[in-house]
């Protein structure tokens, strides 16, 4: 009996993509005059922030290579029943640089060494701005309510009064209450755009020992950044929609959409 060489062979799946076929589906929508609760918007703005920071390194400084900013919210409340809105949140820096070596033996007059590093640092800022022109006025808040109601008694009085006359007052052994509290919608916002014009100095600069002329390192800087910040204020309502008609609506793929 022929003994057979037996070969072991890697299991391979190769795979391409192709396209596949789909089918819309026609959504179900109610007809006539509906009530829809939905997010409005009252304002879209651009408001502007000056911010003035100093940043220190944990380390000496070469040169700045790239920094990377974005702006993040924290707060943005539209303070009802005002036009007053406070808005509050920080710029994230990831600031790239160049770090000189700590061996200076190794830097000549025509060359230095450096290690490139990062350092990530949040700028905080906050302000007050007035929304002036309003693109759907808000809906007010509802202010909670409470009453207080008593009930009439007659009593008898004590001696020394006459016998036909009684005590008329409410009884103060009892209290009764009604109370009203409405849950309303707050305002929200959405941010859409920024955009940061930023200018950053060293404050303390010192000459690099034993490396090229005009070389040196600083730890410490002085930014002054102008952001601008495009927003939205939004708020849910209850709004009406009218349909009379359930059209069927088709897409082309160079056309917009058309409905018959």
């Amino acid at each position: 009996m022929s003994e057979i060489n037996k070969k072991t062979h890697d299991c391979k799946v190769s795979t391409k993509q192709c396209d596949c076929e789909n089918h819309p589906h026609k959504p179900h929508v109610s007809i006539g005059k509906i009530i829809a609760k939905v997010p409005v918007v009252l304002a879209e703005l651009t408001l502007q922030v000056n911010v003035d920071a100093f940043i220190d390194f944990p380390e000496p400084v070469l040169e700045i290579k790239d920094i990377k900013k974005q702006v993040k919210l924290t707060q943005c409340r539209l303070l009802l029943p005002t036009n007053k809105l406070f808005v509050k949140g920080f710029v994230r820096k990831n600031i790239q640089y160049a770090s000189p070596s700590k061996d200076i033996e190794q830097n000549t007059s025509k060359s230095i060494a450096s290690d490139i590093h990062s350092y990530t640092v949040d700028i905080p800022f906050h302000c007050v701005t007035e929304i002036k022109d309003f693109l759907a006025c808000p809906v007010m808040p509802e202010v909670n309510k409470r009453q207080e109601f008593d009930f009439f008694v007659s009593k008898s009085l004590p001696s020394g009064f006459p016998e036909k006359d009684e005590l008329l007052t409410s009884d103060l052994s009892q209290f009764h209450q009604e109370s009203s509290q409405f849950y309303n919608e707050i305002p929200f916002c959405e941010l859409i755009n920024s955009k940061i014009i930023e200018w950053d100095e060293a404050i303390d600069r010192v000459h690099l020992p034993n490396a090229p002329i005009g070389e040196g390192y600083f730890t410490k800087i002085e930014e002054k950044m102008v952001v601008d910040i495009t927003l939205k204020v939004l708020q849910n309502q209850q709004i009406r929609v009218s349909s009379t008609t359930n059209d069927d609506c088709y897409h082309d793929y160079d056309d917009d959409c058309e409905c018959d």
